[in-house]
């Protein structure tokens, strides 16, 4: 697909305009900032299973409903709050997900505690840089990695849910911790 100044980009965005910005302007990009990082965390815990195209369209909606991806106030959430989400239309209404995003927010805040920031922890798993790799084709990025394994075994072992291997690699790619931008397309560079 063509960049507006007729540059490559990655074909997953197609012709989405909500798909293209997030690849044009987030995606792959370092990110090191708590909350950013807990709304890519909530984000792809509420993707297993489902295509992200599907999460982005509602991104707005689980940010209305979940408190600007707040984890101090979704921490605080109870039983009754939960199945106030499930009659929200806007999200994806799986009991399952919304207790593990409430439960991820107290696993979150803790890590928090323990090392002073979510992000001093969570990229230890790259060694504090991001890995660039340099596929030439979309097929060739794998759907996880050692590192998105180890990360998702630590954050288990933490009391965190829908957070297996797959999810872990997504939001590895989601927070830059590895560029997956194909060589061709014009953010490969940037985002290194």
């Amino acid at each position: 697909m063509k960049h507006s100044n007729q540059s490559i980009r990655c074909d997953w965005p197609q012709d989405d305009p909500l798909m293209v910005a997030y690849h044009d302007d987030e995606w792959g990009v370092p990110l090191h900032d708590d909350q950013k990082l807990f709304e890519f965390l909530v984000l792809d815990t509420c993707q297993a299973g489902l295509s992200w195209k599907t999460i982005l369209h509602k991104r707005e909606n689980y940010r209305k409903a979940f408190d600007q991806f707040d984890a101090n106030k979704i921490a605080r959430y109870t039983e009754r709050k939960s199945e106030k989400l499930m009659s929200n239309e806007g999200i994806i209404r799986n009991r399952q997900k919304i207790r593990a995003i409430v439960n991820n927010a107290r696993s979150f805040l803790k890590i928090q505690r323990d090392y002073g920031t979510f992000d001093a922890y969570i990229w230890k798993f790259t060694n504090r840089a991001a890995k660039a790799n340099a596929f030439k084709h979309a097929k060739n990025i794998p759907t996880e990695t050692r590192e998105s394994q180890a990360m998702s075994k630590d954050l288990v072992d933490r009391d965190f849910s829908f957070v297996g291997p797959v999810i872990c690699y997504a939001f590895m790619q989601a927070a830059g911790m590895v560029n997956d931008h194909v060589i061709q397309c014009f953010r490969y560079k940037k985002c290194n």
